[in-house]
């Protein structure tokens, strides 16, 4: 095996480990390049029935113009056998024969386009219900993973022992009641206090009244 082709396939293999490790981490954003990726195939696939279809109708233009021919020349080697001359009809003879032939080699090819214009179409319409139980699918992970984002979410706030960020402050409900609690003693206190200094401050200012007696 040569160098490149050794290179060829060591960038294959680390291309499809990168792509394994990519779904591994993150399955629903390789199935949207995977859906997109169907979904060109598709569309060049749409446009190979395309062409299949207009041959078929060319092939059938042809085979329109080769009867017609033939009915002309059979009606000339008529008319020239009637008027005697044998060149003409020898010459029409064989062009009969010729588009006898066109007609067959024609109808044959006809058949055959049939065959793979209907083969083509199932898989077409097989690749259409693909891609349609695909989006499926992706709807379907997209909501599991939206479910398993909320409960996580939802868990790390009502069960912070499950987490990693149970130490974390504000992180959950209890968390949060505690420092509330916490702050509103302090306000609480803080209130006292003042409360407290006020009504000294108070009989500070009656005492000079008082002495004056």
């Amino acid at each position: 095996m040569g160098l490149l082709q050794r290179l060829k396939y060591s960038i294959e293999a680390d291309l499809n480990h990168f792509f394994d490790k990519k779904e591994e981490k993150n399955p629903i954003m390789m199935l949207n390049q995977y859906i997109r990726e169907a979904e060109k195939q598709t569309e060049q696939t749409g446009k190979f029935l395309e062409r299949q279809e207009q041959l078929k109708i060319k092939l059938q233009k042809e085979l329109q113009q080769a009867k017609e021919m033939y009915a002309t020349r059979e009606k000339q080697v008529g008319l020239a056998t009637a008027s005697g001359e044998q060149d003409l009809v020898d010459f029409a003879t064989q062009e009969m024969t010729t588009y006898a032939q066109r007609i067959e080699a024609l109808e044959g090819s006809i058949t055959q386009v049939d065959k793979e214009l209907f083969e083509l179409e199932r898989k077409f319409e097989e690749m259409k219900h693909k891609i349609k139980d695909m989006k499926v699918r992706q709807l379907q992970l997209m909501g599991k993973e939206n479910v398993i984002r909320a409960n996580t979410q939802m868990n790390r706030i009502l069960n912070p022992e499950s987490t990693e960020n149970a130490n974390k402050r504000l992180d959950t409900f209890e968390s949060m009641e505690n420092y509330i609690e916490r702050l509103g003693q302090k306000i609480d206190q803080e209130h006292e206090t003042t409360s407290m200094e006020q009504r000294l401050a108070n009989l500070e200012k009656k005492q000079p009244t008082e002495n004056s007696f």
